[in-house]
């Protein structure tokens, strides 16, 4: 699998011009136009004070859109930035959210799943940087900034929507207003220190993963959430796809990987294949969530 490293120069921005032309398209019966989007890469400090890191990021800014636009953070998974994140973007885009994706394995020289960091909590400050980096963009409201990963992403998407690690990196005045997980390994939650999903900032979550996904149970993520609590089970939305294993929405080719959190932390062979109509149905179901909590009218 092609592992795709974006370089930057510090402080500088390239800017590209959009890649469509206006066009209608349907969002749930209602005719809206696609914006066009300008392309920056762009380059920010993580938040980890021990060990300061420069991340590469490509920041996607639809243009014609009135106001401060909301934005998502996009977080890769264990094999780095892939086809993922741009087609999640490139739907967010369309309905006026600006994204950024960022790269936090380029930043650590990082070139296998192999050599990622011993645990997801190490990669926070990347997360948490990338809002620092947002919210001072005046072309974004910071009252509207989310964040949504896949796999090693999505654990940085359930652990953002904590309180404890919010308020560490950003204090008590600032946070992420939403967090859209996918296939985040639920069993690891309340079980592994430094996992801790109890104490939550309040933004809500929606937690989409897959029954034949060989990380969990196929029940693991629904008792996740009915362990939460009634004000815990409130804040996540979960959608379990029947035919969906862990890395529905890839579109590079199928791959066997070795995992040691794999099959409720037993370890042992994961295999990672992309199901274009889950993927369809997950975009879809991302963008409409952030539409919903960016309250962004015409999007459903």
């Amino acid at each position: 699998m092609k592992y795709i490293r974006t370089v930057v120069l510090l402080g500088l921005c390239v800017f590209l011009s959009a890649c469509s032309a206006l066009q209608n398209v349907k969002n749930a019966g209602t005719a809206i136009n696609k914006p066009m989007v300008k392309i920056s890469y762009v380059s920010y400090p993580t938040l980890d004070n021990t060990k300061p890191l420069i991340v590469a990021a490509v920041l996607r800014t639809p243009i014609g859109v009135s106001g401060a636009l909301p934005a998502v953070v996009i977080v890769h998974g264990s094999s780095g930035v892939d086809s993922r994140g741009s087609a999640y973007a490139t739907e967010l885009n369309a309905v006026g959210i600006a994204t950024l994706e960022i790269d936090m394995w380029s930043a650590r020289n990082i070139n296998s799943p192999a050599d990622r960091p011993k645990g997801v909590p190490l990669t926070l400050p990347d997360a948490y940087g990338a809002f620092k980096f947002l919210a001072a963009n005046p072309a974004i409201d910071a009252k509207r900034i989310g964040i949504m990963g896949f796999s090693w992403g999505g654990v940085v998407s359930m652990l953002t929507a904590t309180k404890p690690y919010t308020e560490l990196y950003l204090g008590k005045d600032m946070q992420f207003a939403a967090h859209a997980p996918n296939y985040p390994v639920c069993w690891v939650y309340n079980r592994v220190p430094g996992y801790e999903f109890q104490q939550f900032t309040g933004a809500p979550i929606l937690l989409q993963a897959g029954a034949a996904d060989t990380y969990d149970q196929p029940d693991t993520c629904a008792n996740l959430v009915k362990s939460l609590g009634a004000r815990g089970a409130n804040l996540v939305t979960l959608k379990v796809y029947a035919d969906a294993g862990h890395g529905w929405d890839r579109t590079e080719p199928t791959m066997m990987i070795e995992d040691p959190f794999s099959h409720l932390g037993r370890g042992g062979k994961v295999v990672m294949a992309g199901n274009e109509q889950v993927a369809a149905q997950s975009r879809a179901a991302t963008v409409a969530f952030f539409c919903r909590t960016f309250a962004i009218g015409g999007c459903h």
